[in-house]
């Protein structure tokens, strides 16, 4: 049995077919790519804040007296004019007080008029009975009546101060409006009694509104901020937030900056004012409405030779798959700016011309050959690699960033 398995063994082995060595089957790796082109772009800074007011003021009753006249529109939420009429105090006892001011200016005039006339006669007599005698100041003075003189225009004057305060007093009965607001708070009613210092309800401007925006300091260099001390207008912003289901957009415009970084989050707050954020002078626009959220993608400077690419196609360490000029997966790295958003900004390591790859792979397929199934300029990319609807860069860049509801201005 042993030599019989040994035999067959034997026949086996030099009966055996020969192998033969074939080369591999190397199949290229299908991907999209984009053709880089570097261009100029104001790349938008996105942060966050709530709208508040320009001014608002706590009306407070400045007299006493029952509140016998309300306007319809002082209630919540109503739109008033400036020197609208609010409220209305019983002037009553205020008119009282005018008459009688008015009348202690009379007496003291008529007073002073006495006193003139008696000075006047003093001094002619005076100038008689003065030749050749020597009298004192005091004498001179007392027997010319300017101490009486004197007395009697004081008291005119105190008259007429109680006159003007009469008067301050009656208009203060009327509450008008300080400028085009809206009812925040009421806080009296027809027929309540106040007294001075009452809160009678707050108010706030709607000529103009403001959002504090938080801008972290490595994004600073983006923006032309507004010289220190200065209130002027500066980048244009984009205001947006969810109304019902829809991203509303309004128009703002950076004011100014406080000028000083926050000492715990570091960032420096800088000021977006909007203008008539109501729509009361036009209509048919979104109103903004005091309290809301919003987002702001704010307008950044001018960049040269930068290159816009989809953010997803980033790899650990700043690098992105190339394609070389022998059709091979390449690993280049880039240098980026600190920006968040659904792109990234390269300002080094890309030339023009140089094809990116848009198509997610994993570090297996380092120098594999490629497929090139679609080309798409680097500029006309939308944040998921396709083609874009709009060509023109500083247009898509808004738009992009309109698209972000969550995006948060501390990203780095």
């Amino acid at each position: 049995m042993l030599a019989g398995s040994v035999l067959i063994t034997t026949l086996l082995y030099l009966n055996r077919t020969p192998a033969s060595i074939e080369e591999p089957i190397r199949q290229r790796v299908s991907v999209d790519v984009t053709k880089v082109v570097k261009q100029s772009l104001r790349i938008p800074v996105q942060a966050q804040g709530t709208v508040t007011p320009l001014q608002e003021t706590s009306l407070l009753s400045e007299v006493n007296g029952r509140i016998i006249e309300v306007s319809p529109a002082f209630i919540v939420g109503g739109f008033v004019a400036k020197d609208d009429v609010l409220l209305r105090i019983d002037p009553r006892d205020y008119e009282t007080n005018l008459l009688r001011a008015e009348a202690s200016v009379k007496s003291a005039q008529s007073n002073l008029a006495q006193e003139t006339g008696r000075a006047k006669v003093a001094e002619q007599e005076w100038k008689k009975t003065s030749k050749g005698k020597q009298r004192t100041q005091a004498s001179e003075d007392l027997y010319l009546r300017k101490p009486q003189l004197d007395q009697a225009l004081a008291q005119m004057l105190a008259a007429q101060a109680d006159l003007n305060t009469a008067r301050d007093n009656l208009e203060r009965t009327i509450i008008k409006a300080p400028y085009d607001a809206l009812i925040r708070t009421k806080r009296s009613e027809l027929g309540q009694f106040v007294a001075a210092g009452t809160p009678l309800g707050e108010l706030f401007s709607v000529e103009y509104a403001e959002v504090r925006l938080p801008i972290p300091q490595n994004k600073l260099e983006y923006l032309e901020l507004p010289e220190l001390g200065t209130m002027e207008n500066g980048s244009p912003i984009d205001l947006y937030t969810e109304v019902g289901g829809k991203v509303k957009h309004w128009n703002a415009y950076l004011h100014h900056t406080e000028g000083v970084f926050d000492a715990r989050s570091r960032v420096l707050f800088s000021v977006a004012r909007i203008k008539d954020p109501y729509g009361l002078q036009s209509p048919y626009n979104e109103p903004l409405r005091i309290g809301s959220f919003v987002n702001a993608s704010i307008e950044g400077k001018e960049l040269l030779n930068i290159v816009r690419l989809p953010r997803y196609i980033i790899r650990p360490g700043n690098n992105v798959w190339i394609i070389d000029e022998t059709g091979h997966l390449r690993t280049r790295n880039v240098t980026l700016l600190r920006t968040g958003g659904d792109f990234i900004y390269v300002s080094a390591g890309l030339s023009d011309g140089n094809l990116v790859s848009l198509t997610t792979l994993d570090n297996s397929y380092e120098g594999a050959e490629v497929r090139i199934e679609s080309q798409i300029p680097s500029n006309m990319l939308d944040p998921s690699g396709r083609l874009q609807t709009q060509p023109d860069p500083e247009a898509t860049e808004t738009t992009a960033a309109a698209k972000l509801p969550n995006n948060n201005s501390y990203d780095n």
